[in-house]
């Protein structure tokens, strides 16, 4: 592990204290909820501070007694050593070579909870249960035995974990040093259904004696009663309710991500707008069946969401400005005449280091049967790539050591995909139709590809595994390329075409111009009609107005 990626992941942790700046999203699919039997889960990476790329830990065998170092992922901070595994998977990104996928969101909880003597954070347990673990069950097993052994030293997380077979949710909280490990509890979401999280614990009620679908530290509940935290009886504690008790920045800007998720696959969870609006009390169920299975094409473009089309649409509104930008400078909270405010906080957000949408699949090898459509930057405006699970090299575009927070890098999709994000942002409504058109024909590009490079993998893999593995990384490490290469030319577009905020007209995907280069008229948008007259008319109908001929006329 390079400490220079240690020290710029500070991946959805600046979340401790009360409307601070949520961060970070999951959705999880069963695999009878999907369309093509693949389970899914989503993570957007949201942080100021992380450098987007796609991490990589080889496969390798140790010899016996070898230590690991751990060091803090949000700060890079040495935290001490643990035992190393004898062997270790191949891992890329979120996923290893056993299509096993990993991803959190942070909920904080009880601040006295946090360990600050545990060994192990919430970044690198993710990345080292990975390495040791061949199915969701092991690596929920995994997470906890280490946990148990050396501490968890983050604030409460909610960890989404799957393999083509079965999707998890699992919510843990430290101990607060008083005792080493955590508390915890993991349930598999129903095959046929939906869950998500988004900085909120949502787990409320355990069913206990369910062994098969339900996992628990033994002291779950008996520790919150020698904390002073619950009383009542087993059947009644709730997790959540618990050990991360909601306020109105959980509701509003952690729980309403859930909600729109919910109500883009039921539109009866549209009824839950009263509580994520804080008016009623009753929680959204912890998961949902969708009204039709889904395509990984839509599970992509639910990762882009802002609300739209429901009362805290973002691409309305003062904060949306000209031309109906779904961003909003931070921070998420702004004071006013000491009264605290907010904006609305979406699923898609322009501080995304990375994001992704791992899809596994059965009934294929397993490093042929997990992808992970992978992408940096802004869900909004970036382009999701298959990553095959099983390659063994990451691509020069998406590698942590080409360029960093602080240094710009042409070849970095990072840094391309940043750039044309800012060039979109202040003329969204404009500028986004020529970046969504191109963003989702390359995205159903690789969707006609994928069937074609799955049985050719298939096959090489018959044959020889490491042709396979040296097909599926040839393949992912060129759509990575190429994806950045066109996002490259995109940018040189927008800039040529919106310079100035003047439009040059195309003919042909052509810009019309005369044998010296010049375009021989150009189009000039200015303002939204009604912004202009909401903005500038109204509110002093004479101060722009231009004078009439018979008002200058009677000029003294």
């Amino acid at each position: 592990m390079m400490k220079k990626r240690r020290i710029f992941l500070l991946v959805c942790s600046i979340i401790c204290l009360p409307l601070s700046g949520w961060a970070c999203t999951n959705f999880l699919v069963g695999k009878d909820a999907s369309v093509d039997g693949s389970t899914m889960i989503t993570y957007s990476a949201d942080s100021y501070y992380l450098f987007g790329s796609l991490y990589h830990y080889p496969a390798a065998v140790y010899e016996s007694n070898q230590l690991l170092d751990v060091y803090e992922w949000d700060t890079g901070k040495y935290l001490g050593q643990i035992e190393q595994a004898k062997e270790t998977y191949n891992v890329v990104g979120n996923m290893n070579e056993f299509a096993v996928a990993i991803a959190e969101t942070t909920f904080g909880g009880r601040p006295e909870l946090v360990d600050t003597t545990g060994i192990l954070d919430y970044g690198s347990l993710i990345y080292i249960t990975l390495q040791r673990s061949k199915t969701a069950r092991e690596a929920i097993k995994t997470m906890t035995d280490l946990v148990e052994k050396y501490g968890f030293c983050s604030e409460g997380e909610s960890f989404s974990i799957a393999d083509p077979q079965e999707v998890w949710i699992m919510e843990m909280v430290g101990k607060g040093g008083k005792e080493k490990g955590a508390v915890w509890v993991a349930l598999r979401i129903p095959d046929d259904c939906v869950s998500a999280h988004a900085n909120q614990a949502r787990i409320t009620t355990i069913p206990f004696k369910d062994k098969a679908n339900c996992m628990y530290s033994k002291d779950v509940v008996s520790f919150a009663r020698k904390q002073g935290y619950f009383s009542g009886k087993d059947s009644e504690f709730s997790f959540s309710d618990t050990y991360a008790p909601l306020d109105y920045g959980a509701i509003r800007l952690c729980e309403a991500r859930v909600w729109s998720f919910f109500r883009r696959i039921d539109p009866a969870m549209d009824t839950y707008y009263s509580y994520i609006n804080g008016e009623t009390r009753q929680r959204m169920p912890l998961w949902i069946k969708p009204k039709t299975k889904l395509l990984v094409k839509e599970v992509r473009n639910f990762m882009r969401d802002h609300y739209e089309g429901t009362p805290l649409d973002m691409t309305v509104g003062a904060g949306s400005g000209a031309f109906a930008s779904p961003f909003r400078n931070s921070p998420l909270t702004y004071m006013v005449d000491s009264v605290e405010y907010y904006h609305e906080r979406p699923v898609a957000t322009q501080q995304t280091g990375f994001t992704f949408v791992a899809q596994m699949r059965s009934g294929m090898p397993t490093s042929i049967g997990g992808v992970l459509w992978f992408g940096v930057d802004d869900a909004t405006c970036n382009v999701y790539v298959p990553m095959y699970c099983g390659m063994d090299t990451v691509p020069t575009c998406f590698d942590t050591n080409n360029g960093s927070l602080l240094e710009f890098s042409w070849t970095s999709a990072f840094w391309i995909n940043n750039w044309v994000a800012n060039m979109v942002y202040p003329q969204f409504s404009y500028a986004m139709e020529d970046v969504r058109l191109r963003q989702q024909a390359l995205e159903d590009k690789f969707d006609a590809e994928l069937d074609s490079i799955d049985r050719q993998a298939i096959y090489l893999y018959g044959k020889d595994k490491a042709l396979a593995v040296k097909f599926i990384t040839d393949f992912s490490i060129n759509q990575a390329e190429e994806a950045t290469a066109k996002w490259k030319k995109i940018g040189e577009y927008l800039m040529v075409k919106r310079l100035d905020g003047v439009l040059k007209m195309e003919e042909n995907g052509k810009f019309v111009q005369n044998e010296k280069g010049i375009p021989p008229h150009v189009v000039r948008p200015g303002y939204p009609t009604d912004y202009a007259r909401d903005e500038f008319v109204t509110p002093n109908p004479d101060r722009f107005r231009v004078k009439t001929k018979e008002e200058l006329d009677k000029r003294k």
